[in-house]
């Protein structure tokens, strides 16, 4: 078996490439979750990153800390579903099958 080392070093170039092609694509994805019919939202990017709270002044009166608690966790439990399926739909092809569900 004859490997050309050129061929092989070509491949981590190709490779490399699509991977910050990869990443690139990952910093584009944006995805809302909500919790209780929107009084909590999150906002979060493909690299899983928080990028905003907003909580609603409805969900403050009259709530408890354990229940704005728990909308919260909803919410980011709900953005983190959205953003895999994002990653999964947007890049899949990509990272070559790859499943972040």
């Amino acid at each position: 078996m004859n490997i050309n080392p050129f061929d092989i070093l070509k491949n981590a170039q190709k490779i490399q490439e699509q991977m910050s092609g990869f990443q690139d694509k990952l910093a584009d994805i944006t995805v809302t979750g909500a919790a209780g019919g929107g009084l909590v939202e999150i906002e979060i990017n493909g690299k899983l990153e928080l990028l905003s709270v907003h909580i609603s002044p409805q969900a403050m009166e009259g709530s408890d800390a354990e229940m704005l608690q728990d909308l919260i966790m909803a919410a980011f439990t709900d953005g983190m579903t959205r953003v895999k399926e994002a990653i999964s739909s947007q890049v899949g092809g990509m990272a070559g099958g790859l499943n972040f569900t």
